[in-house]
This record gives structure tokens, sequence and C-alpha cells, in this order.
């Protein structure tokens, strides 16, 4: 087994599961305890770690769904809560307006596409990444979350009547 330290460079390892968290749970205090727990783990399991499985982020992403499963929460995807101050509060309010539209679409997905999505666009893995971290093949992969996306953005553009949501929401989740 490969001994490299799998926690060497932790800033960047904290910053991306503390996103992918957040993502399933939502900002705040729940995100940084459930964070707080994966790497409290990590530094207990981590002479269990063999860098030649993987790198270290797929394997604390595996920790964290382990440990947000172990909370028994309903794993819900929650956008960015906290924006930029705004000055004229329409922005502001279109602006909760397409999170919350957003988010509504994506709660909707059955918890593996919500996971897929969580791991691509919270964690900003790669497809081959996200199938390191589930134990499939990149192809796999990348047909799933090409499904999920096609549901996603049909159920977006059913449920929004404004047209608001759809400008500015459909980009970000099609990248």
């Amino acid at each position: 087994m490969n001994r490299r330290d799998p926690l060497e460079n932790p800033a960047p390892l904290i910053r991306r599961v503390y996103a992918y968290v957040a993502y399933r749970i939502g900002d705040g205090a729940d995100a940084e305890d459930v964070t707080s727990d994966v790497f409290e783990r990590a530094l207990r399991y981590r002479e269990s770690y063999d860098s030649t499985l993987g790198a270290p982020l797929p394997w604390l992403l595996g920790i964290a769904r382990r440990c947000l499963d172990d909370r028994g929460r309903k794993l819900q995807p929650v956008l960015d809560s906290e924006g930029d101050e705004r000055a004229a509060d329409e922005d502001l309010a279109s602006e909760v307006i397409e999170r919350l539209s957003v988010s509504a679409v994506v709660r909707r997905l059955d918890d593996r596409s919500q996971d897929l999505v969580a791991l691509r666009f919270g964690a900003d893995l790669s497809a081959r990444q996200i199938g390191e971290v589930l134990g499939l093949k990149t192809n796999a992969v990348e047909v799933a979350l090409h499904r999920t996306l096609a549901r996603l953005r049909s159920d977006f553009e059913g449920s929004d009547q404004s047209g608001r949501a759809r400008a500015t929401a459909t980009p970000d989740v099609a990248n």
C-alpha cells in the first residue's frame, strides 16, 4: 500500500468537500459539522488510504457521503443561500426566485441523480472522478449526468412560467 499522506494539502480539499456537503444539505453550521466529521474520520483512517486506488478527493467524498448517510438527513440540495448584497431589492428578489426555482427542480430528482449533480456541480468533479467516488465507469457517469441534466432542463422549463429563472439558471446547470 502506498503511504502518501492524503491530507498533505488540506485547504483545497476542505473547500471542495464543504462545497459538496453544502450543496447537499445547505450552507452553514450543519455543512461545517459534516465537513469536520469527514476530516476527523480521514485523520483517524489516513493510514488506510492507498494512493494507487485514487486521489484524495474521491476518498474524502466517499467519507462525506457516509457521514451524510449517518446523519440520517433527508438530503436536499440547497443552492448558495448567501448572495452578494444588492443595491436594489428588485435584484435580490429576482435572484431569490431564480435560486428557489432551480433548487425546487433539483429536489424533485431521485437521490442518485441529486448526488450526481452535487458531485458534478457542488464538488466540481469530472465524470472520471465521479466514477471513482461511486464505483462506476466514466461512460456510465456521463450517460447518467446527461440524462439527469436533460430531466432538469425539461422540468425547469415546465415549471418556469415567468421566464426569468430559465434565462439565468439553465446555463449554470448545463455546463
